[in-house]
């Protein structure tokens, strides 16, 4: 991939992002040593390598549902400092 100056402006006005000319140079010479790492790469023989998202094995460890009781309501109200009608009654925090 050819990183050019005109690419990287290209770039930086897609992520709505200004620079002068010499940061604009040296965002260009640091794209163009990612590219060039990122290349070296594919010189790797991959063929025997299983794709990954992950370089651990993860599994989801899922517990079974067991239906328990709830907490009494009227025990939870009764420890509210103000309820009504089955709701708790805070002060207010937004301001008009």
């Amino acid at each position: 991939m050819k990183v050019d100056k005109k690419l990287v402006e290209y770039l930086a006005n897609l992520s709505r992002l200004e620079f002068d000319d010499t940061k604009l140079d040296e965002i260009t010479d640091q794209l163009k040593g990612i590219i060039k790492y990122v290349e070296k790469l594919d010189t790797l023989d991959t063929k025997d390598v299983e794709p990954t998202a992950h370089i651990l094995p993860l599994k989801n460890v899922f517990r079974e549902d067991k239906i328990t009781p709830s907490i009494d309501r009227d025990k939870i109200f009764k420890s509210s400092p103000d309820s009504d009608d089955g709701y708790f009654i805070v002060p207010k925090v937004i301001e008009e």
